[in-house]
């Protein structure tokens, strides 16, 4: 895969003057990323309000800095960067207080906080740390925007009913694997393997994309995905 301008090494080159596209990438990596904030600040011990007041306020404040420069993404991938940004702000007394009340109520950044919670409750009720559930809830991100990036494709050319078909079989959750499929297909056991292969090689190439869009080096990407897989073992 060909490693093109992503919106976080935009972040990273910053440093050179163009403040407006980085703030502009940061946001759109925040609208995407912003479940496992949340999931973190919850599993910390804040309630739901809390937890979507520090969530935004958190996001906001990334946006508002001056010194983008400063950042380092070079230093780690916008995974690490941002729980390790969020820490910092959850320990400063003065951080807490910025709220959705910043700007006088303005809203800066479309995020669909309301459904967190609904989200949340889906969440193990186990031992897990905030920090295995964030990188849990970050490898799923990734995982469900490539799917939904390969899906609009295939609804595209009007084939949506033979990808949700298939993408069991790609995740290995298939009742009655290719055969059943095939069956529901109207097709063979064969034709749906190499359609399976097909879309497992398409499903690689576009995580590679997701996860290029959080790292800064082209040569982070495997070793990004290699981390994210494990993250979903946990």
């Amino acid at each position: 895969m060909s490693f093109q301008t992503t919106r976080w090494s935009v972040v990273a080159a910053a440093g050179g003057g163009d403040l407006s596209a980085a703030r502009a990438a940061i946001a759109t990596l925040c609208e995407t990323y912003w479940y496992p904030l949340y999931a973190y600040i919850r599993r910390r011990g804040a309630n739901p309000d809390e937890a979507r007041d520090l969530t935004q306020g958190f996001l906001l404040s990334l946006l508002e800095r001056q010194d983008f420069e400063q950042l380092r993404p070079d230093r780690g991938r916008f995974r690490a960067f941002l729980l390790a940004s969020l820490k910092h702000f959850l320990l400063n007394d003065a951080a807490r207080q910025r709220t959705l009340k910043r700007g006088g109520g303005a809203v800066f950044l479309p995020l669909t906080l309301g459904d967190a919670e609904g989200r949340y409750r889906f969440e193990p009720a186990d031992l897990t740390t905030p920090e295995t559930l964030y990188e849990r809830r970050w490898a799923f991100t990734v995982v469900d925007r490539a799917l939904t990036s390969l899906r609009q494709e295939w609804d595209a050319t009007g084939r949506v009913e033979e990808f949700d078909a298939l993408k069991p079989c790609l995740l290995g959750e298939a009742p009655g694997g290719y055969q059943a499929v095939a069956v529901q297909l109207g097709t063979t056991e064969g034709a749906v393997k190499v359609a399976v292969h097909r879309l497992r090689r398409k499903f690689q190439g576009q995580l590679r994309r997701e996860v290029a869009e959080t790292v800064a080096d082209p040569s982070e990407v495997v070793e990004e995905i290699r981390y994210l897989i494990r993250a979903l073992k946990t």
